[in-house]
């Protein structure tokens, strides 16, 4: 099997299964992301999508759909040895075959965190039944350690679109619409993953320096991301012809090349998160909550100001608020807290 080192990644010419059996040792990787062969007679999709193929790479190897589930028991369980403890793995999947990937998975030791959807931009064009125009994207994870979840990598808490709906929760919902990409006159393998797909799962479940694996290269697009965001990256390309083409061009990725054209979230961090309230905190907000009201100020200019005096979270106001109800209902023969707005 050939390899190639550049810098702090590795990339292997070779099969997944036992690639990963040689040269990745156990617990090593942070983060798999990868995009598996879907069984589909993947090497024709031109025929379906009405796709010219002169800049698409020959060589792409797809799996007879009678091998795909014990293929995929073989790779999935790789893949969980692999994984350090706490390690996550996204696998991107297409409908035909899911069952036999979710079966794998419940062979292994792994658990489900969310069965993410991706929409997409455009379907496979059909007259007698509804247009495929969605992927599945299994997010699980390694048990036994600490597993990364960078919660306002991309999206402050206290960040409101224009409705006053939060902008990290928009984001991080279970369904994904991220169109897919266009790149004409350029060489591309057959299925190739988006940019700002890849950047999201790897800006949410790793870190910098973490290493970043996939066991099915393809045009290289998961090792692009990893390198371009000051990550490690490990993987494998059964094809030759694909492997030869990509390998040129990871020479020319600089680590790091993506990090100026992340947004940077606005973040609120509150001075005392987690913090047990005491009874004179409680009075305190019992107080300034009867105060602020009395100015017949938003509920959310309210919340906001207690937080800030306070050190807290607009969540845990809003917990606190609910605790002390009772006897600000008592006091002023209000039925609920919103009668104060």
């Amino acid at each position: 099997m050939r390899s190639i080192v550049l810098g702090t990644s590795a990339f292997y010419n070779g099969d997944c299964i036992s690639g990963a059996a040689e040269h990745i040792p156990d617990d090593s990787v942070d983060l798999i992301v990868t995009d598996p062969p879907y069984g589909i007679n993947g090497d024709k999709l031109h025929q379906h999508y009405n796709r010219k193929e002169e800049f698409v790479v020959e060589g792409y190897v797809e799996i007879p759909q009678a091998q795909y589930a014990d293929f995929s028991l073989k790779w999935i369980k790789e893949a969980e040895r692999v994984l350090r403890p706490g390690g996550s793995i996204y696998i991107v999947s297409g409908y035909t075959n899911l069952v036999d990937i979710l079966v794998a998975l419940r062979q292994t030791s792994l658990k489900e965190i969310n069965h993410i959807i991706w929409k997409y931009n455009f379907g496979v064009f059909t007259r007698q039944k509804y247009v495929s125009s969605h992927y599945h994207i299994l997010f699980y994870e390694k048990p036994g350690g600490k597993r990364t979840f960078n919660l306002e990598s991309r999206y402050g808490l206290v960040e409101k679109t224009e409705d006053d709906r939060s902008l990290n929760n928009w984001d991080r919902e279970d369904v994904w619409v991220i169109n897919r990409e266009y790149k004409p006159g350029k060489l591309k393998n057959k299925n190739e993953l988006p940019m700002a797909l890849l950047i999201k799962m790897i800006q949410y479940s790793s870190n910098e320096g973490d290493l970043i694996g996939d066991f099915f290269l393809g045009g290289f697009s998961t090792a692009k991301a990893a390198i371009g965001l000051n990550r490690r990256t490990t993987g494998f390309e059964i094809s030759k012809p694909m492997f030869d083409a990509k390998i040129k061009e990871m020479k020319t990725i600089k680590p790091g090349y993506l990090m100026p054209k992340l947004r940077t979230p606005l973040i609120d961090n509150p001075k005392n998160p987690g913090k047990p309230w005491t009874d004179q905190d409680l009075k305190f907000l019992g107080d300034e909550y009867r105060r602020l009201s009395a100015k017949k100020l938003a509920k959310k200019e309210i919340i906001a100001q207690l937080g800030n005096q306070l050190g807290r979270g607009r969540w845990a106001i809003e917990k606190a608020l609910k605790k002390i109800e009772p006897s600000i209902r008592k006091e002023t023969g209000k039925k609920t807290l919103l009668e104060f707005f």
